[in-house]
């Protein structure tokens, strides 16, 4: 069975399938490790990581496919790519999608900001008209029906935060009319409204809770109690940038603090030891230092 058939399966069977964010491809390496059914790429991630800046619309469309392509060829599991506002119009999107389905990407998040887009948990966020979007949708949705399929469309809208959940609601259902698989409310806020949409939405509903420790602007919602509503895929996109920044600092500062240049904290050396790399990447680092 192919990567985007595994994903469209868990997607419409709407258990909330947990699709952590990775950054990199060693991320993703490790979050395929610890166990999860697929990933997908996290543009707030990639834009820390790459540049070291916030979500902003700053990361250029060939870096992200290249960066995709990395995550792809590195794990077994789907592959969501996150294409921002699909890099231009309806034609541009529909290349990008045939990009990634040669690349063996599984899906691709789709949004409809206006560029320069930025994080959807951010503030000032703007909309382009919702039947934009829908061409972009439609022109993906022709190359995925040509090509794979099962690839799954993931339509996001940031409505919510400009016009309210009755306009984001409309705008997912107008999507999914266009052709897109799944549906994504980004920065809803509360579990009443994640239950409405879920009711009101003609297709699977992604829900983002952002680190799953705050959820950011949406509320935190266990997992099990997403899966009963009928949500179809719970994103937790930045948790992975987060924790690298945290185990990096913490350290780093240890690192810095010690007389001798060395730590000897607990913490910090199961941290860096090289027996937390995936298998491949340790047997790699082993036969350079050897040499």
């Amino acid at each position: 069975m192919s990567r985007s058939s595994v994903l469209r399966r868990a997607i419409m069977e709407r258990r909330a399938v947990v699709v952590p964010g990775c950054h990199d491809a060693l991320s993703a390496k490790v979050i395929e490790r610890c166990g999860f059914e697929a990933i997908q790429v996290s543009g707030f991630g990639v834009a820390g990581s790459l540049l070291g800046k916030a979500d902003v619309g700053l990361v250029q469309m060939k870096d992200i496919l290249d960066i995709t392509w990395n995550i792809a060829q590195a794990v077994a599991i789907p592959v969501m790519a996150d294409i921002d506002t699909g890099g231009g119009n309806a034609l541009n999107a529909a290349a990008v999608v045939e990009r990634l389905i040669a690349m063996g990407v599984a899906g691709a998040n789709i949004e409809d900001q206006v560029f320069p887009k930025r994080c959807g948990h951010m503030e000032g966020k703007e909309v382009i008209p919702a039947d934009e979007m829908a061409g972009k949708v439609r022109a993906c949705a022709r190359v995925r029906d040509r090509l794979d399929p099962d690839f799954v469309i993931n339509a996001r809208t940031d409505a919510y935060a400009v016009h309210g959940l009755d306009e984001a609601i409309r705008r997912c259902n107008l999507y999914l009319e266009a052709g897109a698989d799944l549906a994504f409310i980004d920065g809803i806020r509360t579990r009443d409204d994640v239950a409405r949409a879920v009711s009101e939405v003609r297709g699977p509903l992604s829900v983002n809770l952002m680190d799953a420790i705050t959820g950011v602007k949406t509320e935190l919602i266990p997992v099990p109690e997403l899966a009963r509503m009928g949500v179809g895929r719970l994103s937790i996109p930045v948790a992975s940038i987060m924790v690298a920044h945290k185990a990096l600092a913490d350290f780093f500062s240890a690192l810095r603090a010690s007389p001798a240049a060395f730590t000897s904290s607990e913490p910090s050396r199961a941290a860096a030891s090289i027996s937390n790399l995936p298998s491949s990447t340790r047997r790699r680092a082993a036969s350079s230092a050897s040499s």
